[in-house]
């Protein structure tokens, strides 16, 4: 049994089984028994474990039940797919890893929705001891609400025990919005037959059979349907056995898989999950294929954690690691990679806990590196939906549009329900022409841009009338209103022209090319006059004595535009870490709270690595110290570490843009 060494750092929640914005079950709480792992959304989505050693048991996981008496966490280590605890109990150690293998360069892989759980044990004194393992999992994860009701039932496999809970009432993709959970499709348990046992039961039933001798009952419940709740409701168990274990680890896994059937509703059309695609896909084949692939899948997260931590701490220290570990499932899970119309990979994210929009911009922006990193084509697979919308006559307006609707229904923009005012016009034709240009310059082409330039074209033009000083509008920063003559995001402006003209020049179009990055030079000397404020640059034009986070200015740097004087980017990282408080700086001079994925960005415009890591470690702090115990808000308070709103959002992605950085500086 490997060790992962002392671990100081507390998550403020821990991610157990992540896949989509669905299937993305937490832990709250400092211990994995302290309470019932829990929906993003914070809804209870139960899962208990217990452990018998000598005949006596021990609750590891879920909340208060039987047995009273816990195992000992003694360890706990989030890494990029896996998370990892520890416990004592007697003279037992059990180590329990949640592996969700969100690989990037597999898509069937990435879009396979099955968590493994991992269970080993080992003896502690050097003599021998009788284990049995128990988990369970509950028809609450298959349900919007615990009082709806479940149904159940096995499914046939040679090498599998496999048990399947069910909502009674099943309307795929027929309800949207923020604070929902799925009530379609099915939620399977799987264990490997060798050495395991499976029944469907009474929660409480099953869990005081298991407390008491160590068994499972041979028959499974004989009701038809019951009410998801925790506790009565129905749960899937297993049970594993493991007779004289000693100083060997001994190891057995779960498999916790979801077959939704139905993903994406896009233009009144149901889209399947990329890993359904294929006409024989089933429940059977989802869980089958996962344990086939097991120990090579186990291996490569194992191997791909260690890369991405070891690259994280070189690149940015010890805190910066723990962070992006921290981040990497909740901005991969917070999206549903689908089979579009024509076979292509379509990527859509859920605006999760902000307004529960599907495919928005301003989303897709922010969370960005992470994808541009790993894989470009999630990128245009976040994009390609809303370029495509926006070519159609159902979308009015010169500019780009800020969603697709309200997820799981992509059928059309519901932030202002296209009014003009609620608009974002600079902020989202800027983000949609600075990621073109950010995939061109991964993929060295302008491929991607070409099939939209008509389309890119125009929202340019936009920018070069309406960009640079921008009039009374929104940008991304919603929740601080409306904002006239915003230095940052006249900032994006420039270089979204500055993109459009790097595409230009790529497709071969010489002078169109010249004219627009003559354009933005010409914006860019402007604009540090106009936004000088002695030894920072202001909130916006017209006020002096004000200030903000200038986080689009990276973009600068990260494709090599070199618009801006470095002196600019100097004075500002100097300026914030002057006015940074206990959890961070702030987002700008009107209020305490910060947006902490803006202020990774202004960190990567640092120019030594001892700033880039002074203005990380209060978003470091943020996460191992606030109360709010939810997976990680990006819209905290600087002063008390209390989340204002958001959770669980992709944009976090967006803490990866220094090592989209050292990778773009190569």
């Amino acid at each position: 049994m490997n060790t992962d060494g002392n671990e100081t750092f507390r998550p403020c929640a821990v991610p157990l089984v992540t896949s989509d914005p669905y299937l993305s079950c937490w832990s709250m709480t400092d211990r994995l028994y302290d309470d019932w792992p829990r929906h993003w959304t914070e809804a209870p989505h139960s899962m208990y474990g217990a452990v018998r050693v000598d005949g006596q048991a021990y609750r590891f996981l879920g909340g208060k039940a039987v047995p009273d008496a816990t195992a000992t966490q003694t360890g706990l280590r989030v890494h990029p797919t896996r998370s990892v605890y520890t416990f004592t109990a007697e003279e037992v150690e059990l180590r329990v890893t949640f592996t969700s293998p969100l690989l990037m360069d597999d898509l069937d892989l990435l879009s396979r929705p099955v968590t493994y759980v991992s269970l080993e044990v080992r003896a502690l004194d050097g003599g021998t001891h009788d284990v049995e393992l128990y988990f369970d999992i509950s028809g609450e994860w298959a349900v919007d609400k615990t009082y709806h009701e479940v149904t159940w039932q096995r499914l046939e496999h040679p090498d599998l025990r496999i048990g399947a809970l069910r909502a009674v009432e099943q309307e795929p993709l027929a309800r949207r919005g923020d604070d929902v959970r799925i009530d379609w499709g099915t939620l399977l348990l799987g264990a490997p037959a060798a050495g395991s046992r499976m029944a469907i039961g009474r929660a409480e039933a099953l869990r005081q059979q298991f407390a008491t001798d160590g068994s499972l009952p041979s028959e499974d419940w004989q009701a038809t349907s019951h009410p998801a709740n925790c506790w009565g409701g129905p749960v899937i168990a297993a049970l594993l056995t493991f007779d004289g274990v000693g100083v060997e680890v001994r190891s057995g896994h779960l498999l916790i898989g979801y077959d939704d059937e139905v993903s994406i509703e896009y233009f009144h059309r149901p889209l399947r999950a990329w890993w359904r695609r294929d006409a024989e896909a089933s429940p059977l084949t989802l869980l089958s294929e996962a344990e086939r692939d097991h120990e090579g899948v186990l291996e490569r997260c194992v191997r791909f954690d260690a890369e991405l931590e070891a690259w994280a701490e070189r690149a940015g220290g010890e805190q910066y690691a723990r962070l992006i570990a921290l981040a990497y499932r909740q901005a991969v899970a917070a999206h549903k990679l689908v089979e579009g119309p024509e076979g292509q990979p379509l990527f859509f994210s859920k605006e999760n806990n902000s307004n529960g929009c599907i495919a928005t911009v301003d989303v897709t922006y922010p969370s960005a590196p992470l994808f541009l990193i790993f894989n470009p084509d999630l990128v245009k697979g976040m994009l390609s939906p809303i370029l495509d919308y926006c070519r159609t006559d159902a979308w009015p307006f010169p500019f780009a549009a800020h969603d697709l609707g309200t997820y799981p229904q992509a059928n059309g923009q519901a932030y202002g329900r296209n009014r003009i005012e609620s608009q974002m016009p600079v902020e989202e034709s800027g983000n949609v022409l600075i990621l073109c240009a950010a995939i061109a310059q991964m993929e060295g082409n302008a491929d991607f841009a070409s099939a939209y330039w008509e389309l890119l074209t125009e929202w340019a033009d936009y920018l070069r009338e309406k960009g640079f000083d921008p009039g009374d509008q929104l940008c991304t920063d919603d929740f601080a209103g409306r904002l006239a003559r915003n230095a940052n995001l006249s900032i994006k402006a420039i270089l979204g022209l500055a993109s459009y003209g790097r595409l230009a020049g790529m497709l071969g179009q010489a002078d169109v090319a010249s004219m627009y990055l003559s354009l933005a030079q010409e914006y860019a000397a402007a604009w540090e006059a106009l936004a000088d404020d002695g030894d920072h640059t202001r909130l916006t034009f017209d006020h002096p004595g004000t200030w903000s986070l200038k986080y689009n200015l990276v973009w600068d740097k990260l494709l090599h535009f070199d618009l801006f004087s470095v002196e600019t980017a100097r004075r500002e990282v100097a300026f914030y870490l002057r006015n940074q408080n206990t959890y961070g700086v702030p987002l700008d001079s009107r209020r305490d709270y910060t947006k902490s994925d803006w202020v990774l960005w202004c960190a990567t415009l640092a120019e030594h690595r001892e700033d880039f890591e002074a203005l990380v470690s209060p978003i470091y702090r943020y996460a191992h110290e606030t109360q709010s115990r939810v997976p990680i808000s990006d819209w905290h308070d600087t002063i008390s570490g209390l989340r204002l709103n958001f959770k669980a959002r992709s944009v976090v992605g967006g803490y990866f843009i220094k090592l989209l950085a050292d990778r773009l500086s190569k």
